[in-house]
């Protein structure tokens, strides 16, 4: 399993999955540092057209591209579901943010072979890491 810091360096495309249009939310804030920091960002929210001047997916299947991670804002309650989409698209890890844990989620994506971080803000470790993505 890899750690947080090497999820960040190894992968380059993250969809994220309760991505906001409100810019004063963490699900809006959060997803756009790492795109101004280089990380391509794909928002999957069936209720925008567009976040962050990028396409809005309605669900993980339906994006048209290769994810390398799923970065979660959505309840616990609904991780392990998500988790089981970013398995069913073949994504290489899953991210859930801080205050989201999902025992279940764990389990499945574990089992799945895929990397797995929960109650973890993604942009603060990007931050602490200082890491940028470099194509």
């Amino acid at each position: 399993m890899r750690t947080p810091r090497q999820m960040l360096e190894d992968f380059a495309t993250i969809a994220v999955v309760g991505a906001s249009r409100h810019e004063e939310k963490a699900a809006y804030a959060v997803p756009l540092q790492l795109k101004l920091h280089g990380w391509r960002v794909i928002p999957v929210n069936p209720y925008a057209e567009e976040i962050w001047g990028e396409r809005c997916y309605p669900s993980l299947a339906e994006v048209p591209e290769t994810v390398d991670l799923v970065n979660v804002f959505r309840p616990s309650g609904q991780a392990a579901d998500v988790v089981r989409q970013a398995v069913a698209i073949g994504a290489k890890a899953v991210w859930l943010q801080q205050g989201i844990v999902s025992p279940e989620g764990r389990r499945i994506a574990v089992d799945a072979g895929v990397d797995y971080v929960e109650d973890l803000c993604i942009a603060v470790e990007r931050a602490l890491d200082r890491l940028t993505k470099r194509f």
